[in-house]
């Protein structure tokens, strides 16, 4: 297995696969008494957190407590732009939204966008430039509150950010980065420098505030290293360590690794129509299904290893029941493949729908999310 920033390799999407990541990256995994502790704030929990969607942490609980000690965090998360947004960038920002809406507390997002400049040679920084934008209207589409989100472009924002940047990467020596991001010594110096960036928004609010604020991040298991740096020198600047909540990866359609937007098969795009997202579920959607009709009918399916099921686990079938009637009529061959396909199609499409309305009215409101700079 392989998980670094920029790239992810699994054995499987299992949990086994996942306890055994949680053991490498050195995460607790989340359990029932700290759901039950989230739970006495929020009222309720998001079906992300009691399906494991959300499945490991770093400090979570201390986070918690500092919340009861009427301590408020602030929320940081973020997304390279690269491309189109699709549907795995989504699961994440889907919690962090939820966790603003409970706790009611400030959002730093970040938008990277000289990150993949740095990584991919054939972007320019008009690309990422323009991605930006387009990414943004994706982030405002899900209904994060204006006025408590703010949006850190790092070529925009630097002038607030580099000085902070310089302080970390002062306390980040060469064998460090290699040996945390597999560094050689043909990497541009840039990209050497770009986890300082990344660190800034995890203490600037602290910062600006004249106080330390603890940071709780929401992410992708695969941003965990650059935390890992973070977390080790911010202490060393007067600041709290940053405490991260891990998202598992939703696989491509073809379930032989995560989504891609670089990979337009495999991946559903927030932009696709109805007719590109049936005809990629269709076509691509890995079943776990039986060679024929009668066979299936026979002997059943395996939802823990077919795409579609694993999508509707993880994002679009909140309702427990309901996802129980499917894996069971599944599992026994009452349900065929090409009718939970139909089903998930159906369910992305409503999303879908509703989510590119959201982003044509965000085009009028985007810059409102933008961080002012004096």
């Amino acid at each position: 297995m392989q998980v670094t920033p920029w790239k992810v390799e699994l054995e499987s999407f299992s949990d086994k696969t996942y306890s055994k990541l949680a053991k490498q990256f050195g995460v607790k995994l989340i359990d029932e008494e700290l759901l039950e502790r989230i739970k006495k704030h929020t009222k309720d929990l998001h079906f992300m957190l009691t399906r494991r969607v959300f499945f490991a942490h770093r400090d979570l609980d201390w986070v918690i407590a500092k919340y009861e000690q009427k301590e408020k965090f602030f929320l940081y998360t973020g997304r390279a732009p690269s491309g189109p947004v699709h549907l795995g960038h989504l699961m994440p920002w889907l919690l962090t939204k939820w966790l603003q809406d409970k706790f009611d507390v400030e959002l730093w997002f970040q938008f990277p966008d000289e990150e993949k400049f740095l990584f991919k040679k054939e972007l320019t920084l008009k690309d990422t430039e323009k991605w930006t934008y387009e990414n943004m209207l994706d982030v405002v589409a899900l209904g994060f509150k204006k006025g408590k989100t703010h949006f850190l472009i790092d070529t925009k924002h630097a002038g607030i950010m580099y000085k902070h940047a310089v302080r970390v990467s002062k306390r980040i020596t060469f064998s460090t980065a290699k040996a945390v991001f597999g560094f050689t010594h043909e990497t541009n110096i840039g990209a050497i420098f770009y986890t300082a960036m990344q660190a800034v928004p995890a203490f600037l609010p602290s910062v600006l505030k004249g106080k330390n604020i603890p940071c709780l991040i929401p992410l992708g298991l695969d941003q965990d290293p650059h935390f890992r740096v973070a977390r080790d020198v911010l202490p060393k600047l007067g600041y709290y360590k940053p405490a991260i909540m891990h998202c598992k990866f939703l696989p491509a359609l073809t379930g032989q690794s995560k989504m891609s937007a670089s990979n337009a098969v495999t991946a559903i795009y927030t932009t696709d129509s109805p007719e590109e997202v049936e005809r990629k579920i269709m076509k691509h959607a890995f079943s776990g299904g039986q060679p024929t009709v009668e066979e299936h009918r026979k002997k059943g399916g395996n939802p823990d290893i077919d795409v579609s099921f694993q999508w509707l686990y993880m994002m679009f079938e909140p309702d427990n029941k309901k996802i129980s009637e499917i894996y069971h009529a599944y599992k026994t061959g009452a349900m065929l493949t090409s009718e939970l396909k139909h089903y998930l199609i159906d369910k992305v499409n409503a999303f879908l729908k509703k989510h590119q309305k959201a982003r044509e009215k965000a085009r009028k409101i985007v810059h409102k999310y933008i961080l002012e700079v004096d």
